[in-house]
């Protein structure tokens, strides 16, 4: 029988929000994100980013949001680019997580965080130091984990290579990206499969960009082949605004509370409410 205790479920409404061209209130944030928490059916909350204004203008405020938001038993993470990132988050005790997008596609790497593959694992040589140095832990999510497409080299080996060489610097939590929405459920069941036979020692997530129609299918195919992590967003919203394909959109949070088996359908109702009232 399944535990949904074993399972660990991420609800980011930064992820979900990050690409909105309307600026949402600290205010709006901050109750949102309080409801969350309050409502006890997360053990993590991907809350906000510490990234260059210019680029993700509405994460600007995630200090501000910071301030007013009480985590209790739940965990924030927040999304870190570089080193002076992970300084600022790292002086805030309400954080535990410090999350890294890594891609092992150059032109999306270049997108994302201007900068080369290589370059972006020097910075993250950087970030887990200052992670430990601060008792935070370091979470990275392998982006365009299940293809390319732009024309690059892609397979499993590349995804088994990067995975290797970012634990070997002390990181145990990881996600696989489906950064632009194309996995099937065969790359899925693969994938997985594959990756938590080769590394046992370490927690491999799935962070899935996907149409409404197959997000079942995919938290269904990832948890059968071992994945017991799983990040979402209410009613699907966002997804990387970097990726140039129209930000197909995240696992609905909804779906992943359903299918564990965790909450009523009336806080569903109110979580999918109170996300509404804040990007009104």
């Amino acid at each position: 029988m399944l535990n949904s205790n074993q399972v660990v479920i991420v609800d980011c409404p930064r992820d979900a929000i990050q690409g909105m061209k309307k600026l949402i209130s600290a205010e709006k944030k901050a109750i949102h994100i309080n409801n969350l928490l309050k409502s006890n059916l997360f053990d993590w909350i991907d809350f906000g980013s510490f990234v260059s204004p210019q680029a993700v203008p509405q994460m600007a405020d995630t200090k501000e949001v910071l301030d007013k938001v009480e985590p209790g038993s739940t965990k924030l993470l927040a999304i870190v680019v570089n080193e002076r990132g992970a300084m600022d988050a790292s002086t805030f005790d309400k954080i535990t997580y410090l999350g890294y997008p890594f891609s092992i596609s150059e032109i999306f790497q270049k997108r994302n965080t201007q900068s080369t593959i290589e370059e972006s694992f020097e910075k993250l040589k950087k970030i887990v130091a200052i992670s430990v140095m601060h008792n935070k832990t370091p979470v990275v999510y392998i982006s365009m984990a299940f293809g390319n497409p732009y024309g690059e080299l892609w397979n499993k080996e590349l995804v088994f290579k990067w995975i290797s060489k970012i634990a070997e610097l002390g990181v145990y939590e990881f996600s696989l990206a489906d950064t632009t929405g194309e996995a099937n459920q065969i790359q899925i069941e693969e994938l997985f499969t594959s990756c938590i036979h080769q590394f046992p020692g370490i927690r491999i997530g799935a962070h899935f960009h996907s149409e409404k129609i197959n997000c079942l299918d995919k938290i269904r195919t990832a948890f059968d082949a071992g994945c017991r992590k799983f990040d979402g967003a209410i009613l699907g919203f966002g997804g990387c605004p970097f990726a140039n394909n129209d930000m197909v959109g995240n696992i609905p949070t909804e779906d992943l509370l359903r299918f564990f088996k965790r909450g009523t359908n009336q806080q569903i109702v109110e979580l999918q409410t109170s996300f509404q009232n804040m990007i009104a």
